[in-house]
This record gives structure tokens, sequence and C-alpha cells, in this order.
């Protein structure tokens, strides 16, 4: 198998919605992508993602039929569901405060003022940040920013609501990194957003507060896999220099 550069990876790249299923792709290969997909930036390090590997024939079958038995989930060898858990934010706190103080006693050289900014950031900041009781909470912090926000620039985006976009951004930044390592290999992918979500959290026994992302599907391209030229909108369009 050769390895492709990543701007080779980033053109290879299609979604593509039929799979050869005569051939085959290593399930170690899919999971160090999925490793490389959690090397993706991530909001405040917080990395509230989970990925859900599904390889068995039962399950493929099971989520495949929560996505509508379209042709891309049907014919995937594999699927990868990145998993938005932004319920999970106070175990990521504790897991960088405990990498933190790990790495600060390492350091022959400390630096108190950075390790106590750093500290406060994860003790005191995130949890004001992420914290909210029904809504309330979230609508005082608003109402508040809106406010200093006329004095001072200021981070606004304080709401539960908020919160969960930046969730998923980052879960689909993470998605976007396991997708071109897979290019990268030469294999393809499909994410999805067709899909009866509340079937997939049952598949997966998810609690209700997880959110999925998307549904990736796996595979190497069928000849007719990529259903037609690649379209964009003129660079021009979109690029804007300021």
């Amino acid at each position: 198998m050769t390895e492709k550069k990543v701007s080779e990876a980033i053109k290879h790249r299609r979604s593509v919605r039929i799979y050869d299923q005569t051939k085959k792709i290593d399930t170690n290969i899919v999971k160090e992508c999925i490793e490389q997909a959690s090397l993706a930036p991530t909001s405040s390090n917080m990395q509230l993602w989970e990925f859900y590997h599904i390889t068995s024939p039962e399950k493929l079958k099971e989520v495949s039929f929560a996505c509508f038995n379209q042709p891309a989930a049907r014919t995937s060898l594999q699927l990868v569901i990145p998993v938005v858990r932004k319920d999970l934010w106070r175990n990521r706190v504790k897991s960088n405060i405990d990498f933190l103080k790990t790495e600060f006693k390492k350091d022959n050289q400390k630096d108190i003022k950075k390790e106590k900014s750093a500290l406060i950031y994860y003790e005191k900041v995130v949890p004001a940040l992420y914290f909210d009781f029904i809504g309330l909470i979230g609508l005082f912090k608003y109402i508040s920013v809106l406010i200093l926000g006329f004095f001072r620039p200021i981070y606004r985006q304080v709401r539960s609501s908020d919160l969960r976009i930046v969730g998923h951004k980052s879960t689909a930044l993470a998605a976007q990194n396991f997708m071109i390592s897979m290019s990268g290999y030469g294999y393809d992918t499909c994410p999805m957003e067709g899909f009866d979500s509340k079937l997939i959290k049952k598949v997966l026994n998810l609690p209700d507060k997880a959110e999925i992302s998307m549904v990736i599907g796996c595979g190497i391209r069928a000849e007719n896999g990529v259903y037609g030229p690649r379209f964009r909108v003129p660079f021009k369009d979109v690029y804007k220099e300021k």
C-alpha cells in the first residue's frame, strides 16, 4: 500500500457512496486513522468526543438500517461514528488538570505563574463556562457578556447551545482528520448526516445527552462509487483577503 502525501490525500478524498465488496480494509489501519483523528485541534483541549468503530456484521446492519440503508452505509465494510460528549466535560477537565500537574512536577525550571494560570483556567474558568442549570445560568452569562461587550472584547459563546456547537465543531475537525488519514492509505470514506440518531444511540448504548456528529462509511470505492465529478463554486467566490 502506497501512502499519499497530505495534499494528495485531500485531493483523493471523495464522498464515496458505493464500496467494492471484494476489496477488504485492514481494521488496524482504520483504528490507527481513528487515533489520528484524536490528534485534531479541540477547543480548550476538552476532547469532548468518542469514536465508535463498527466492524461486526450484525452492528453494521443495525447502523445501516438507522441510516435508511443508503448505499454509503449498506455497502460499507466498516463504519466509524464520531460522537459528541459535551456531558463528559467534568471528566475532561479533571484529565487536563491531572496532566498539567504531572507535567509541572517534571519541570525542573518551574514557572509558578504559568502553572497557576493554567490550573486556574481548568479549575475555575472552564467549569464556569460549561456549568449550567436548565439554561438559567447560561442565560445569565449571556446577558452579562452582552453588557460587558459594550466596553471591551469578550468571549460570547457562553450558553449551553453555544457550547454544543463548539463540541460539534471540534468533533467535526477530528472526523476530517480521520477521513484524510484514511485517504492517505488509499481507503475511502463518506460522512453521512442522514440517519435516525435515536436508533443509533440505542445500537451504541449511548446516554440521551450524547449526540451523533455523523456516520462515516469506510471501504474502497467501486467503479461507480463516486456519483459524479467534483464540483466547487469558484474559489474567488469564497476567498476573501482583507
